[in-house]
């Protein structure tokens, strides 16, 4: 296995795609408010990206299983950088919508191919450590990708599609060059495999639920946060952007350096109960920011213990399940995606009722999770797969 040269490749990968989508999340709003684009319609076009991303994530994944990774994820990028081309010259809002759903399509194809790589070129041993850089990829993606938009969104609100379209192109080009493909002859492809659905009936099963329990609430904190920093510390959006991106660097700095070593010695169910508790915690002590240094350090607090719980997750799912390692984690990433798309609006809905309900719910919600996971534990032992 080539692994010590192939996650280093992968990280800049997966760096420079996230990249390219985070430069347009700041823009994207008065881009389509320019176009024409009501508020709802604008909430449209975001769920029609994540629509899209909880239909064919599981078919992409098991697409990979069959022909290889490399394609699969070489077809992801280009879907990418056309959509935010397409995204980059629309003059009217169905091309906007056109654009969305065609990324969201085939952009589905990047995370769930990531972590079957990491899957297979990773030991079990070494697992938890392989998805913790793909983590910490996407969230330092995240952090520098929107700082990025929202500098070149001077020129213009065009200019980031452009730049974002360019940059998947220039990752499409490396990963053709540099990336080797990670399926063996022998290996999953070729081999007769259930259909992804079937995961759901085997002891990984539970994970699938636990990422989608993490998502809704953390989804729902993320469309409600900038508002409820604003009226509980009078916080502004440029403050609200140093905030999160200290949040993107702890998250990332834990999912890059100690998820590996905490897996290794710990076992990933360990990881997840700990990330999940300290979530609970974090969503708890959101409830008593007063300030720019409160709100960054209790965020902050949250942000490691959510960080933690995806890679390990991805990591658990890949030794548990028999579905092949695409299609498990296309089904996992299906469910992320749910979460996301039902989190933002039960998030705004509950703030409306109460401004704190939204992190209330996320303690309540997480702490479910915990407990659910608590339940099932024994079910989900590598050791008792592997011992069959």
């Amino acid at each position: 296995m080539q692994t010590k040269r192939a996650l280093p490749i992968l990280f800049l990968v997966m760096f420079l795609v996230m990249v390219g989508f985070g430069i347009i999340i700041p823009v994207l709003p008065f881009y389509a408010q320019e176009i024409g684009a009501t508020p709802t319609e604008l909430g449209l076009l975001m769920a029609v990206y994540s629509l899209m991303q909880l239909i064919f994530a599981p078919i992409w994944g098991q697409v990979s299983d069959k022909i290889g990774r490399k394609p699969v994820m070489m077809l992801g990028i280009a879907g990418l950088a056309l959509s935010f081309f397409i995204q980059a010259i629309s003059t009217q809002l169905w091309m906007l919508f056109a654009a969305r759903i065609l990324g969201g399509i085939l952009s589905s194809a990047n995370m769930p191919t990531a972590m079957a790589y990491v899957a297979d070129i990773t030991t079990e041993e070494n697992r938890g450590k392989g998805m913790g850089i793909i983590g910490a990829a996407t969230g330092l993606g995240f952090v520098f990708g929107p700082a990025i938009g929202g500098i070149f969104s001077k020129i213009s609100l065009n200019m980031p599609f452009y730049l974002a379209s360019g940059s998947s192109f220039i990752t499409l080009v490396l990963v053709f060059i540099l990336l080797k493909e990670s399926k063996q002859d022998g290996s999953e492809t070729g081999q007769k495999r259930p259909a992804f659905w079937k995961a759901l009936n085997g002891p990984a099963s539970i994970l699938f639920f636990i990422q989608f329990l993490i998502s809704l609430s953390l989804s729902g904190l993320e469309a409600t946060f900038a508002y409820f920093a604003a009226k509980k510390a009078g916080l502004d959006s440029i403050q609200l952007g140093y905030i999160f991106m200290i949040m993107g660097f702890g998250s990332a700095l834990v999912q890059g350096g100690l998820v590996g070593r905490l897996t290794k010695r710990f076992g990933e169910r360990a990881v997840i109960q700990g990330g999940m508790m300290v979530s609970a915690i974090g969503f708890a002590l959101i409830l008593l920011i007063n300030s720019f240094t409160t709100a960054a350090i209790f965020l902050t607090i949250f942000g490691l213990g959510n960080g933690v719980i995806r890679p390990s997750v991805s990591s658990l799912l890949t030794k548990l399940s028999t579905a092949g390692h695409g299609r498990s984690t296309g089904l996992l990433s299906s469910f992320d995606s749910l979460g996301r798309i039902i989190g933002p609006p039960l998030g705004g809905w509950l703030f409306s009722l109460t401004m704190g309900l939204p992190y209330i719910s996320g303690v309540v919600i997480t702490f479910a999770a915990f407990v659910l996971f608590l339940i099932f534990r024994p079910q989900v032992n590598p050791a008792k797969i592997t011992n069959r």
